[in-house]
């Protein structure tokens, strides 16, 4: 009987890669901001930033241990449930409202939100939000963490450049893309899909448990 074959650093990098770009595409609370800053041509590099290093942190935790932790403990995960249902539907409120009344800063001439501002909404809807966790370090950082303790870091790496690259795309091509984008009928529509994601989101989180 033949041994199986051992996998390649360049084969787990390319696993984490397409697990990484897979699990990061669904539009969420942290992509809908990349995209709405995108759109507005306001503090992109700095928000890409922060989401690019936050997730690379959050991928590194969970390939070397901090996703089967997690996962074991019924507290942590209740408290990824309710505590982050709470943060999604709040911001699917906030969107809402936007939404309705497109003349509260919605076009890109609009109010200038400062840096302090945004790199807090960045921050906020990395670390507050539960789908930021399951995908990085519960469900990337279970798989990382099923490679060869060799391997890991290419796994982590594979998914980090995934999130690189997506983020980067996000952020920038929407910027690109504004001088399309900046009527407020636009705003609305976009706004309007934004909180029934979260909307969707968060209800899914209070229905299903993780």
């Amino acid at each position: 009987m033949s041994a199986s074959p051992i996998p390649t650093a360049s084969a787990v990098f390319a696993q984490g890669w397409v697990m990484g770009a897979g699990l990061i595409l669904a539009i969420g609370a942290q992509n809908a901001l990349v995209l709405r800053q995108g759109l507005r041509r306001e503090h992109v590099a700095a928000v890409v930033a922060v989401c690019t290093l936050s997730d690379w942190l959050l991928i590194a935790l969970g390939v070397f241990g901090l996703g089967s932790l997690i996962q074991r403990s019924p507290l942590l995960l209740d408290l990824f449930r309710y505590g982050g249902a709470a943060f999604l539907l709040g911001y699917a409120a906030l969107a809402a409202r936007r939404a309705w009344r497109p003349a509260v800063g919605l076009t890109a001439s609009g109010p200038a939100t400062s840096l302090g501002a945004t790199l807090s909404a960045a921050f906020a809807f990395t670390y507050l939000n539960p789908h930021v966790y399951l995908d990085t370090v519960v469900l990337l950082g279970g798989l990382g963490a099923r490679q060869p303790p060799e391997l890991r870091a290419a796994f982590a790496l594979g998914a980090g450049v995934a999130s690189m690259m997506w983020f980067g795309l996000l952020g920038f091509g929407a910027a690109a893309a504004a001088p399309r984008l900046q009527s407020p009928r636009t705003w609305r529509v976009i706004d309007g899909l934004v909180a029934l994601l979260m909307a969707g989101l968060g209800l899914q989180l209070l229905l299903q448990p993780l």
